[in-house]
């Protein structure tokens, strides 16, 4: 990736493909290759039953695989994984450490972004820390995280006249709803199971990457 900055933020446009809890390295690169070759613009390697040793060899495989199409891999919640793997960034939630510990440990280059469930000064103030993006929702009940905080619509028009950092929704998103969510100005769509739980996971990738994204600068 390259270290100037507009470059690594526009990045963060597109469909963010979120990786399933997929216990087969073989198999989970098969899957995100699928999905990489319908047009994902970001990936995060997310599992949130595996082993550190899994864990790290997952990681270094997809950095391998991201770099093939020039796509940012992303670690959930792990600054030290993301840094041991080489990824490209990592994505804090609300438990995971401040965005400062983030890039002292991995430095300017990399991307860090900052889940804000339904707080718009949760945004601002990971922007203020330094933060290259952030993310809202749930925006729709989703199977993954059926307990989670709901986001409005109008919470996303008003970041988005607010923040001048690309802005990343999730929830529940499918092809059919995703227009709700472009048009207030979602950046990108963050999305697991309507990729990955895909009869045809590549269609699938393909139909959010046809969608019209609104510009970022």
């Amino acid at each position: 990736m390259s270290s100037n900055l507009n470059v690594r933020i526009n990045m963060v446009r597109g469909l963010y493909a979120i990786t399933p809890d997929e216990p087969d390295t073989a198999e989970l690169l098969r899957k995100v290759r699928l999905a990489l070759l319908g047009g994902a613009r970001v990936v995060q390697y997310r599992n949130k039953v595996a082993g550190a040793a899994l864990r790290l060899e997952q990681a270094i495989a997809l950095c391998g695989l991201t770099r093939e199409f020039a796509v940012p891999l992303i670690v959930n919640d792990d600054a030290d994984l993301a840094q041991h793997a080489g990824a490209d960034g990592v994505h804090l939630g609300g438990t995971d450490g401040s965005v400062a510990d983030a890039r002292a440990l991995l430095g300017n280059s990399k991307l860090i972004g900052v889940s804000c469930y339904n707080r718009l000064e949760l945004a601002h103030e990971a922007v203020r820390q330094g933060a290259d993006y952030v993310a809202f929702g749930s925006f729709f009940a989703s199977g993954v995280k059926p307990d989670a905080v709901a986001a409005t619509l109008d919470l996303l028009q008003q970041a988005r006249r607010e923040l001048t950092v690309p802005i990343v929704a999730i929830g529940g998103i499918t092809p059919q709803n995703s227009t709700q969510l472009l048009e207030p100005g979602a950046n990108a769509l963050a999305v697991i199971s309507a990729v990955f739980a895909a009869t045809d996971i590549q269609e699938a990738a393909r139909q959010f990457s046809a969608l019209d994204y609104p510009q970022i600068f």
